[in-house]
């Protein structure tokens, strides 16, 4: 018997809008995705003066890692594929949490595209780094069932890249983006 065939949105989301069929790497290309998505709705959300902007930005990578599980489970279930490589939702996921510190140390003052730059390539370059590597726990997770298998492992490289990207950002000497005067 069959599984029953996944929704299309869930398609779309494991997929990251599609970027999950770029080759050769299709986890860089979903990294990179990833990443352009974070700083589309960083960017967007900065304009605004919502005062629930903020929290929006930190519950991002939480509902995007929940959104990511479901998917992944659904198209694993359908292809009964482990973890195919197209699946790149755990990449967005992972990528997002590595981000995450830079909405406590980045500003939005003008600053040198380099500094810009080598704030972005880092987390991005962490991530991957630990993504690939998979380290203790994050090569563990790959144990779980499902959907939980797929992403929590990406989510592990993403949080011990974000622990690296906290102090190095702050040791640049970057604000918060989350300072509350930016938002008013």
């Amino acid at each position: 018997m069959t599984a029953r065939p996944a929704p299309r949105l869930a398609w779309w989301i494991a997929t990251g809008l599609g970027s999950g069929y770029l080759k050769p790497a299709p986890g860089t290309w979903g990294s990179l995705a990833g990443l352009a998505a974070w700083l589309l709705l960083v960017g967007g959300l900065s304009r605004t003066t919502w005062v629930l902007t903020p929290w929006l930005l930190l519950a991002a990578p939480v509902v995007l890692t929940l959104l990511a599980v479901w998917a992944a489970d659904r198209v694993v279930r359908e292809t009964g594929q482990k973890d195919p490589a197209f699946i790149v939702a755990d990449e967005w996921a992972g990528i997002w949490i590595a981000l995450t510190p830079l909405l406590f140390t980045m500003t939005l003052q003008p600053q040198p595209v380099l500094l810009w730059t080598a704030r972005l390539v880092a987390p991005f370059a962490l991530f991957r780094l630990f993504d690939i590597w998979k380290p203790g726990a994050v090569n563990a997770a790959q144990g779980l069932p499902g959907g939980w298998g797929v992403v929590v492992d990406d989510v592990l490289a993403g949080l011990l890249a974000a622990l690296i990207v906290w102090p190095l950002d702050r040791w640049l000497g970057a604000q918060s983006l989350l300072h509350p005067e930016l938002w008013r």
